[in-house]
């Protein structure tokens, strides 16, 4: 019975079998790496935008206040007098925007 299903088989490619390959690697492509892509370059850009009196969370979940910024390292103020000294790719993700955070601290002042 094996015997007579390989000699079943086509010997030529067949243009389906070119095609079905090239259809899952697109497929892959498209719903796999782009996004990645796209998520990643989003991120890099968040991170290059960040400026001074952002509120900011780190990938460790630590909430604070943008007080310094160099090139390649972010001073977070998470309390009053505590400064912490991150990388920019800690950076996860901003809060509140600079005009919102300014509104707290001034009620909280008051």
């Amino acid at each position: 019975m094996f015997l007579t299903l390989l000699l079943q088989a086509s010997g030529g490619m067949d243009f389906m079998q070119l095609i079905f390959p090239a259809a899952i690697g697109l497929v892959v492509y498209f719903f796999m790496i782009r996004p990645q892509q796209k998520r990643s370059a989003d991120a890099k850009s968040f991170r290059q935008s960040l400026a001074k009196g952002s509120r900011i969370v780190t990938i460790g979940g630590l909430h604070g206040l943008v007080v310094d910024l160099t090139d390649d390292t972010v001073v977070v103020e998470v309390d009053r007098g505590t400064k912490l000294r991150f990388d920019r790719s800690a950076i996860a993700r901003e809060v509140g925007s600079k005009a919102s955070s300014t509104a707290i601290e001034a009620a909280a002042g008051a």
